[in-house]
C-alpha cells in the first residue's frame, strides 16, 4: 500500500464550558433545526476538551438530526457521518465497544453516499477502533489500505486529503502493530511522518487546522513501538514529546496514558503513576476511563526490551461474545461499488 503545558489542558476546558451554552439551553434552542456544521464543531470541541458528560447529553438530538440529515443530499449525509464518528469515539471512550460499531456501520454508510474520499477515510478510522479491540485488525487494515489508496490516487492531492492520508497511515501503523506486524507499522509510521513534513509545506486551506502533525505522529509511535513489545523507543519518543505542541487536553492526557502503560511494562510503576496523575490534570473524565483506571491488565503485559529484533507477544486472549454484523462501504478501486462486512464481536 502506498502510503496517523498540560496545565493550559485546565484552562481549555474553563474557556469551552464558559463559551459553550448549556446542554439544556442548546437543545430547546436548536429543537427542529436541521444539522449544521457549527453543531457538529461545538460537538468536537466538548470531546477534544475532555467533556465526554456534556457531550453525551448533547449527542441524542444531534444523533436524531443525523438520521434526518441524510435525506438532504452529499452535503447532510456528510455531516450525519461526522456525528456519527464522533458518537463511535465517545463510545469507545466509555468502553461500549458494540455500540461503537454500531454508530461506526451508520458513519460509514452516510460517508458512502458522499463519495467524498475523506469523508470515507474518517469512517474507516472510526470503524478500525472496534474492529481492533475485537480482534478484527486485518479487516482494519483493509478499511484502512482502501482509504489511504483512495487519498492518494491523485498527483497533487488537497491539503485535505494528505492531512486524511496522513492520519489514516497513522492509525494503520497502530492497527498493524496490534497485528504483530512490525516492519509495516514501522513505514506506515514513517510515511505519516513524511506526510506530515510534506502538509506543512502545502497550501492550507482557509479556516482548516490540519489534524496531522509531528506531535501527532510522536504520541502515535508512542504506542506503535510499545505494541511491538519496544519500550525503550517507545518511551523515547514520549520523552521527546512537549505535551503543549498537542492540539487539546484529549490528546495530551492520550500521550500521558499511552506513556504510562508503556512505564508500567517496564515495572516502573511511581513513574506510570505520575503520568497518571497529568493525565487527571489535561482531562479529569479522561482519567475515570475503564482502560485508565486499569490501565494494563497482567494477562496483557508486554514484555520489556531494548532496541532491535525480538520476539513479539503472543496474541491477546479475547472473550468470546455474540457477534454483531457490521457494514462499513468503502469505495472499490475506480468505483464506488464496494461493500464488505465482517462481524463485530460486542463485549
Amino acid at each position: 500500500m502506498e502510503r496517523r503545558s498540560l496545565l493550559g489542558g485546565g484552562v481549555f476546558l474553563t474557556a469551552t464550558a464558559a463559551l459553550a451554552p448549556s446542554n439544556a439551553v442548546w437543545a430547546a434552542s436548536h429543537r427542529g433545526i436541521r444539522l449544521s456544521a457549527a453543531d457538529i464543531a461545538a460537538a468536537r470541541q466538548l470531546f477534544a476538551a475532555g467533556a465526554y458528560d456534556r457531550l453525551e447529553q448533547m449527542l441524542p438530538l444531534l444523533l436524531a438530526r443525523a438520521q434526518r440529515g441524510m435525506e438532504a443530499g452529499s452535503v447532510g449525509a456528510a455531516l450525519a457521518a461526522r456525528v456519527w464518528m464522533l458518537a463511535s469515539q465517545l463510545a469507545v471512550k466509555q468502553g461500549r465497544t458494540g455500540d461503537a460499531g454500531a454508530h461506526a456501520e451508520r458513519a460509514g454508510t452516510a460517508a458512502y453516499r458522499t463519495g467524498d474520499p475523506v469523508v470515507l477515510a474518517a469512517a474507516a478510522r472510526a470503524a478500525a477502533t472496534p474492529l481492533r479491540r475485537t480482534g478484527r485488525t486485518q479487516q482494519a487494515m483493509y478499511l484502512l489500505e482502501q482509504a489511504h489508496s483512495h487519498l492518494t490516487a491523485e498527483s497533487r492531492p488537497s491539503a485535505a486529503a494528505l492531512d486524511a492520508a496522513g492520519t489514516v497511515a497513522l492509525t494503520a501503523a497502530y492497527t498493524a502493530a496490534q497485528d504483530h506486524q512490525p516492519h509495516a507499522a514501522r513505514d506506515l509510521a514513517a510515511r505519516a511522518e513524511q506526510t506530515a513534513r510534506r502538509l506543512t509545506h502545502a497550501h492550507a486551506e482557509a479556516g482548516r487546522r490540519p489534524e496531522l502533525s509531528a506531535p501527532q505522529c510522536a504520541l502515535y509511535r508512542i504506542g506503535i513501538h510499545r505494541e511491538l513489545g519496544d519500550t525503550d523507543t517507545a518511551l523515547a519518543y514520549a520523552a521527546a514529546l512537549d505535551p503543549a505542541a498537542l492540539p487539546n487536553p484529549e490528546r495530551r492526557a492520550r500521550a500521558a496514558t499511552d506513556t504510562a502503560r508503556a512505564l508500567l511494562d517496564t515495572g516502573d510503576a511511581a513513574g506510570a503513576l505520575t503520568q497518571l496523575r497529568l493525565v487527571e490534570l489535561a482531562a479529569p473524565l479522561e482519567a475515570r476511563r475503564p482502560s485508565v483506571r486499569a490501565p494494563d491488565r497482567p494477562d496483557r503485559r508486554r514484555p520489556a526490551r531494548t532496541t532491535g529484533p525480538g520476539r513479539l507477544r503472543p496474541p491477546n486472549r479475547r472473550t468470546k461474545a455474540t457477534p454483531l454484523t457490521v457494514r462499513v462501504p468503502l469505495p472499490g478501486r475506480g468505483s464506488f461499488g464496494l461493500s464488505r462486512p465482517w462481524s463485530l464481536c460486542g463485549r
